[in-house]
């Protein structure tokens, strides 16, 4: 369905002063993800962290020229070719247009919420129901209140059926939601504690969840949930349930029998006189409550047992996040086979666009034929094929026989098709990759999974697992405490703190970070041949390293006179004319920086050079997250204060001014300054204590062997642990040449196995420790978590006496690192 700004305009009750001719296809709140300007309406966001109204001028060279936007700036006077609908708030409009968009349909819509399960349920009844139906569902996990509108646009003439999930973290977000989806069919998954910290109650949240169901036919739960219960006899939603239930026999759906056999579980219901049952191939709790809430509305919409019982046997996992990975011949791999359907491609081709940055990389993608029924197959390779050329994909390798009969739609010059994946495989194709962003896009029946195994380089079977976004979350945190027009300085030295620092330079980048810093010039120089082009400040410069500096566009740190003096000679000699320079100043750290009483001297030489001009004025606290040093910590902003003032006064231009690290950031965010550095908290650690960060690393290995040893034998080298009891000893693939400190061994240390602790039993050896899984069940092959969720990095560090930033640093290179993101 086509609108033109006009009815845009109507539908918001705002008056068009342009007369547009073209058709508006595309919502578009994020100015990165732009694609056909031309048929793009653009609403401008104001967030807590950005204001996304600065971006207008940008789309507008990039001929976007329809724009929803809750102010109009003076400089866009001259853009009288475009139409500007000037509105409160344009996250309302955004929500009022896709709300009228959804009263075009008279079709089932079903609308899921609860606090666990939303996405698996949505995607299982995709596979239930896609055999029966034409369905639009949301991409992913867009469940907020931007994501909501811009699933339900996707619904067009040939849609038979939406899934969509709403997710709500504030009280009154569901309201606003419940007018978009406008559900028919509701289901409430499972509610537990997250998001949990906004409301009073859980009977609160309950209540607030529930208003998604207000005006749907009928609304499905497990009835055994008594406060859910009570909270639907509140909302006088008993008229219109469905429910679930293994304790009540009267139920409309009763669970008469759950048997685990294996790795399967057979589950046995009545509904009305009819029995019946059915597997699934997974035999923990969660996925048995999401396969009830999904049978309940396959019989609602009387899709026969048969077919339930056959679709459900053949239910796949669903991988939330794509990953993102090494390649061989210098490749990238970005995996992502959590669904083929049309919308999940465009995720995924924007997603390659912000991993591409200006490293020449070969974008290729190869992609599956799309399992999607009631769309003729023309019309939707046309839709791919169109997709494809707008991504800029160079390189494309289509598999399945759908998509090979329509490879004459794909215009790119180098194109091959299979019929098969093994058809690929044995053609050697893939042999041939090299500088190449390699997206993987593929049905789980194409088995792409064997096309990774064969590019993929495989240095360790030991993972440090990377959340982007969390770095994200994490980012936006930090940004939320500044002051208004304070910049942020994000460290990316020490490779990202072990993270990897191409990965997240990359993230920070796309989600316009102010400045990086690194420790030395190779770091910088490496992130510029990896397309990074933001400010880039090197902490611990050389003397004789102005060459590097320069040709790469490193702002250097100067913090005293021999490297002040050489960068000016350097500089003089070249010709070069005020290069950025960022001057550190020791208030109390006494590690780098010039003392107070050198700032005359060091103010002299500066003004009698042209080479280096100052950028900004910093200093470093000392002990910013002890409440014990806070008299300490607050003489440091003052001496820096008035050292700053006295340069700034020399000089008859502004320079910023930054002293706050991240726990400055945390316990003095009521200070004035220019600029803040984000270090460890960007990586999900708080040094003082605040809580609402996300962890950002999971190291992950698995059980090599276990042994059944006797009490009184002894493990390891030195034998310096011997056993008081029988005990059943797993060896893991981690040591102290992939990071782990040898202080962890004979039981200071431990590890995560089964969502129980596994002591570190013995000295750790270099590739291998030993740990006691004596009261765990727990299998050769297991995962095992050294740090992550449940294992803290701050809680691994206090056991050895050490600092976070010494285990995050200290995980080897050869442990591979692999970046996922929803």
């Amino acid at each position: 369905m086509q609108y033109n700004i006009q009815q845009i305009g109507s539908i918001l009750g705002v008056p068009v002063s342009k007369k547009q001719v073209g058709k508006i296809t595309i919502l578009l709140t994020d100015s990165r993800k732009l694609t056909l300007p031309a048929e793009t309406l653009f609403f401008a966001l104001e967030t807590k962290n950005n204001d996304a109204h600065i971006f207008v001028e940008e789309l507008y060279e990039k001929g976007v020229r329809s724009f929803v936007v809750s102010k109009f700036l003076p400089e866009w006077e001259r853009f009288t070719d475009a139409a500007f609908l000037k509105v409160k708030n344009s996250l309302s409009a955004l929500q009022k247009v896709a709300a009228y968009h959804r009263k075009r349909f008279n079709i089932p819509i079903i609308g899921i919420t609860g606090s666990n399960g939303k996405t698996i349920v949505k995607e299982w009844l995709y596979q239930l129901l896609e055999g029966n139906y034409n369905i639009v569902r949301s991409p992913r996990s867009y469940n907020s209140q931007i994501g909501v509108p811009l699933s339900v646009w996707q619904l067009d003439e040939e849609t038979e059926l939406g899934i969509f999930e709403a997710g709500i973290s504030l009280p009154d977000e569901m309201e606003k939601l419940e007018p978009v989806i406008r559900p028919t069919i509701g289901v409430l998954t499972k509610i537990g504690e997250a998001h949990q910290e906004n409301f009073n109650s859980l009977e609160q949240k309950i209540l607030e969840k529930l208003e998604l169901f207000a005006n749907c036919d009928v609304f499905i739960y497990d009835e055994d949930n008594d406060l859910v219960s009570q909270c639907v006899d509140q909302m006088v939603l008993s008229q219109k349930t469905f429910t679930w239930s293994r304790k009540n026999r009267d139920a409309h759906l009763y669970i008469s029998a759950i048997n685990k056999e294996g790795e399967n579980t057979i589950i046995n219901y009545s509904l009305l006189d009819l029995d019946g049952s059915f597997m699934i191939p997974f035999t923990d709790e969660a996925s048995i409550e999401n396969a009830i809430s999904s049978l309940a509305v396959a019989l609602y919409l009387h899709i026969s047992p048969s077919d339930i019982s056959s679709r459900m046997a053949n239910l796949e996992p669903v991988a939330m996040r794509l990953d993102v990975r090494k390649g061989k011949e210098n490749c990238i791999i970005i995996n992502d086979t959590y669904n083929s359907d049309i919308n999940s491609i465009k995720i995924a081709l924007d997603f390659q666009q912000q991993r591409k940055v200006e490293r020449h990389l070969k974008k290729t993608l190869i992609i599956s034929d799309i399992l999607q029924s009631g769309v003729p197959p023309k019309s939707l390779y046309k839709k791919l094929a169109d997709m494809v050329e707008q991504s800029g994909v160079e390189k494309m390798i289509g598999i399945g026989s759908d998509i090979a009969a329509y490879q004459y739609l794909f215009s790119m010059p180098e194109k091959s098709f299979y019929q098969t994946t093994d058809l690929f495989i044995s053609s050697g194709e893939w042999r041939k990759f090299s500088e190449e962003l390699i997206l993987l896009k593929g049905a789980r029946k194409y088995h792409f999974e064997q096309i990774t195994y064969l590019i993929e380089e495989r240095i360790h079977e030991t993972v440090l697992e990377v959340d982007l976004d969390a770095v994200v979350h994490n980012f936006n945190f930090y940004k939320s405490r500044l002051q208004p027009d304070m910049k942020l300085v994000c460290m990316v030295k020490a490779n990202g703190y072990g993270a990897g620092a191409v990965e997240i330079a990359k993230t920070l980048q796309y989600h316009r970070c102010d400045y990086l810093a690194v420790a030395i010039a190779e770091e910088g120089i490496q992130l510029r041949k990896e397309g990074i082009s933001l400010p880039l400040i090197v902490l611990n410069p050389e003397v004789n390293g102005f060459e590097e500096l320069f040709s790469a566009d490193l702002e250097p740190e100067v913090y005293n006179f021999r490297i002040l003096e050489a960068f000016i000679k350097e500089a003089e000699r070249r010709g070069i004319t005020d290069y950025p320079i960022h001057v550190k100043i020791d208030t109390g750290m006494h590690r780098l920086g010039f003392l107070p009483e050198q700032i005359p001297e060091m103010i002299s030489i500066l003004k009698r050079q042209k080479g280096l001009k100052v950028c900004s004025l910093f200093s470093h606290l000392s002990a910013s997250e002890s409440w014990h040093f806070d008299d300490f910590t607050l003489r440091q902003m003052e001496i820096f204060r008035k050292a700053a003032e006295e340069i700034e006064q020399a000089f008859s231009y502004p320079v910023y001014k930054h002293i706050l690290n991240s726990a400055g950031l945390e316990r003095f965010q009521d200070t004035k300054w220019d600029m803040a550095r984000l270090g460890i908290g960007l990586y999900g650690i708080s040094a003082s204590g605040l809580s609402g960060l996300r962890n950002v690393c999971t190291l992950k290995t698995t059980i090599l062997q276990i042994k059944e040893i006797s009490s009184n034998e002894t493990i390891g080298y030195g034998r310096k642990e011997k056993l008081d009891h029988d005990a059943r000893i797993a060896t893991i693939r981690f040591g102290y040449a992939d990071g782990m400190d040898r202080k962890f061994g004979n039981r200071i240390g431990k590890a995560l196995i089964n969502g129980q602790y596994a002591p570190i039993v013995g000295n750790v050896c270099m590739d291998l420790c030993m740990v006691d899984v004596t009261d765990i069940d727990a299998r050769e092959g297991d995962l095992v978590v050294l740090f992550g969720e449940g294992l803290t990095v701050l809680e691994l560090a206090e056991s050895i006496d050490t600092i976070p930033y010494e285990i995050l640093t200290s995980v080897s290179q050869r442990v591979k690192r692999v970046y996922i993101k929803e």
